[in-house]
């Protein structure tokens, strides 16, 4: 067994479902990530353009790294829903995936040393500088769709990557699995808010797990009907992709959290800090309370209920988070508009929120009213 085989063997054993190598360097979609960038398509997430280099180059963030050891790891499971229906992204539904992943690519590294193929390495999981769907392609772990993501006929849509830069030379692995998006175009189609502008090419600007996770801010007024149920993320276009439906089954890896199990949107926004806290080892931690609060502030004016109408005209005038504020005040207006209490507790915080752009943003939600 050469030592490409061995290292990939050793991935199989430490439990990854997919493993292969590519080389350090630039992968094929360079070019395009930088044009993503030119177009402002990133969003807010300007640390990509600040690790523009590292990003692009791996050789920059290991210097000694002479392959990349790519691996996958299959976490399909059914949809994800609070108690009272707001949906949440699969793959955030139990542990998180960074810490899971973290630990495997640590044994997998020490296996490595073990056997004598490596020295030094280094482990990224998602959040490090690597365009890792290029990688995982050349490595042969799937190939990159029109929704911007890696597909694999057995996994779909559905599994996580991460990545060891090693500093010796391995074989790369030519193999590609064999299957393509050919003509279909469902992701496309079913994006509720057309953040997918063109195939392989997401506006992060628009999408709904770009705007539920990682905007600190307000959500824009236009997306916030389109949001839906989604609380967190959004998996709309890997539901709709037909490569996904062979997935099966891999929740028992990751568990369920607690929180998702029995807090409902209302405790999202009533909670406070203490849900925060309740949310340890979770992916739902990302947008911290506030947009967690905001999210499901958005949702409940999708889903109108009673109680989640009283949970709105609480955090209305008392969350500290002039965002969740604003948000009550959008979905109040939204599912609630021809209820006087609504009305006039929306009149009195358009004239007394503490923060200006709160009150004008509350002032517009009151006059659209019914």
């Amino acid at each position: 067994m050469d030592r490409s085989a061995a290292a990939l063997e050793i991935a199989r054993e430490v439990g990854f479902d997919l493993a292969g190598v590519a080389p350090v360097r630039p992968p094929q979609a360079a070019s395009l990530f930088d044009a993503w960038l030119a177009q402002g398509r990133h969003g807010g997430m300007t640390w990509l353009e600040r690790n523009r280099d590292r990003i692009v180059d791996p050789r920059r963030v290991m210097p000694a790294g002479r392959s990349l050891l790519v691996v996958g790891l299959a976490h399909a499971r059914a949809a994800v829903a609070t108690p009272d229906g707001g949906r949440v992204a699969r793959y955030a539904a139990g542990r998180d995936y960074h810490n899971v992943m973290g630990r495997m690519l640590m044994k997998l590294a020490r296996g490595l040393r073990a056997a004598g193929l490596v020295g030094r390495s280094r482990r990224i999981v998602d959040a490090g500088p690597l365009l890792e769907r290029s990688h995982a392609a050349e490595a042969g772990l799937g190939f990159e769709s029109k929704a911007a993501n890696l597909l694999h006929p057995s996994f779909g849509p559905w599994f996580f990557l991460g990545e060891l830069i090693l500093d010796v030379e391995l074989e790369p692995t030519t193999w590609a699995p064999a299957g393509s998006c050919g003509t279909c175009t469902a992701c496309l189609d079913a994006c509720p808010t057309g953040a997918i502008v063109s195939p392989g090419e997401v506006d992060a600007r628009t999408c709904i797990s770009y705007q539920t996770i990682e905007n600190q801010g307000a959500v824009p007024a236009e997306l916030r009907e389109k949001i839906g149920d989604w609380a967190f993320g959004c998996d709309v276009c890997s539901e709709i992709c037909p490569w996904g439906s062979r997935a099966g089954d891999h929740a028992a890896r990751f568990g369920t959290h607690p929180v998702i199990e029995s807090a409902g949107l209302v405790e999202w926004v009533e909670a406070g800090e203490s849900l925060a806290e309740r949310l340890g080892g979770s992916p739902l931690q990302r947008p911290h309370r506030a947009g967690l609060a905001r999210n499901a502030a958005i949702v409940l004016g999708n889903r109108p209920s009673d109680a989640g109408r009283v949970a709105l005209l609480h955090a209305l005038t008392f969350d500290p988070s002039e965002v969740v504020r604003e948000a009550a005040a959008w979905s109040l207006a939204q599912a609630h508009g021809s209820d006087a209490q609504t009305r006039a507790a929306l009149e009195r915080a358009a004239r007394l929120d503490p923060s200006e752009t709160a009150r004008d943003a509350i002032r517009d939600w009151r006059a659209n009213c019914s």
